[in-house]
Order: C-alpha cells, then sequence, then structure tokens
C-alpha cells in the first residue's frame, strides 16, 4: 500500500501492515569510528547511499547536517529500472535509500555513519523498522570503493565488540551498483508536509534527536 494512504488519519499509523509505519526514533550514544578518513584541505564532493526504513525520515536527518550539499531518496541494492510501487511489493531486491552528497572538507565518511547508526534508524532490525517489514526497509550501507568499505566495516565490527546496541547490527554492507531515483512527489518530503501525522509522529522526534545529540553538527537547511 502507497505511503500516501498512510496520512488520512492518525489511527493508521499503527497499522503494522501499512509501508513507513513508526521507526524506532529513539537515540543510542555511540562512540566515533576508530577508522575514519581525515578531513580534506579543499572542498570537495562525494556521496554515500545509506538504507534505513522509510526513506522519509533518514533524508530529512541529513538534511540538517552540516556539510550535506544534497540528498535525494531513491532505491539500492536491485537491478534495472524501478518505480516505489514496485519497489513495495518487497520483491524487487531494491531498499529504500537515500543519496547523500557532502563536501569531505567539512564533514568525514565515518562522522555520517555515526549519525546514521545513532539517530536515523535501528540498525539492529533485519528486514523491518519498527513494524515495517520486508527487505525494501533492511538496514544497508552501499559502498563505491573499497576505503567506503573498508570504514564502514570496521565500523560495525567495532560497534558490536563494543556491545553498544543491545543486538548485533544487521545491517548489510554491499557494493553499489546504482541508485535510482525517487519520484518526484518523495523528495524533501518533510519540508513539505510537516504537519501531517505521520511526519510528526515518526520523523519529527529524530530531528529532536539529532539536535539533541549533535548540536555541532545540526543545521537548518537552506530554504
Amino acid at each position: 500500500m502507497l505511503k500516501s494512504l498512510l496520512m488520512s488519519s492518525a489511527l493508521l499509523l499503527s497499522a503494522t501492515t501499512l509501508a513507513c509505519s513508526k521507526a524506532d526514533a529513539s537515540v543510542v550514544a555511540i562512540p566515533d569510528p576508530a577508522i575514519d578518513e581525515t578531513l580534506q584541505n579543499a572542498t570537495g564532493k562525494q556521496t554515500i547511499v545509506l538504507a534505513g526504513g522509510c526513506f522519509w525520515g533518514v533524508d530529512a536527518v541529513f538534511k540538517h547536517v552540516k556539510g550535506v550539499t544534497e540528498v535525494r531518496s531513491g532505491f539500492a541494492g536491485g537491478k534495472g529500472a524501478v518505480s516505489y510501487e514496485e519497489v513495495s511489493t518487497g520483491n524487487t531486491g531494491y531498499a529504500e535509500s537515500v543519496q547523500i552528497t557532502y563536501d569531505p572538507s567539512k564533514i568525514t565518511y565515518g562522522k555520517l555513519l555515526k549519525v546514521f547508526f545513532a539517530v536515523a534508524h535501528d540498525p539492529t532490525e533485519v528486514n523491518r523498522q519498527g513494524p515495517d517489514t520486508g527487505t525494501q526497509y533492511r538496514s544497508a550501507i552501499f559502498y563505491s570503493s573499497d576505503e567506503q568499505k573498508r570504514i564502514a566495516q570496521a565500523y560495525i565490527d567495532q560497534l558490536n565488540k563494543a556491545k553498544v546496541f543491545r543486538d548485533r547490527l544487521a545491517t548489510e554492507l554491499s557494493a553499489l551498483d546504482s541508485f535510482h531515483e525517487a519520484e518526484a512527489y518523495h523528495q524533501n518530503y518533510l519540508a513539505h508536509h510537516m504537519d501531517e501525522p505521520y511526519i510528526v509522529y515518526n520523523d519529527l522526534p529524530k530531528l529532536q534527536n539529532l539536535r539533541k545529540e549533535f548540536p555541532e553538527l545540526y543545521r537548518e537547511p537552506e530554504k
């Protein structure tokens, strides 16, 4: 069922059979990655693709992170052209994902992963976020270089060894084959629907946690 159907009433938000119901908006205090890239001296552009349940909330979190210049909602982990309706069946191999473009002179890849694990989603959930079930809601990092893979794997191992979370991380680490941008109405969804019950219930708490736990990184996005 499409996300648009979720917005008809607050009661629908608790239905476990609907797409993008409540995900875990809690925050977990985690350490910095022991292995990370260093801040570059010159302004540049790099990308990272992450999946953590419904892409509306993950998109909104990273749009409020300093050093991030663009975030696009879409799909990764499958093959071929795809639509939101097809991904929603759970049979395509795709995960709802976000493509984050950032300035490596302002923020590191590892720091973005820290935000991802701490406030954007629950990385211990297997093929789900809260009551949303299906492989399209899995936790995943899609790496585009050996260096990204090395940093991400080391961080996952670090967090598991330290038992930061109550369970081991379920985050999938996969090579990025392609990223397909979602339909226009999914882009920057939170900013255009601030008063919708779904957004208030699911996604605004994530931004509050980002502001609270990462005040040095939090920013209001440009209009």
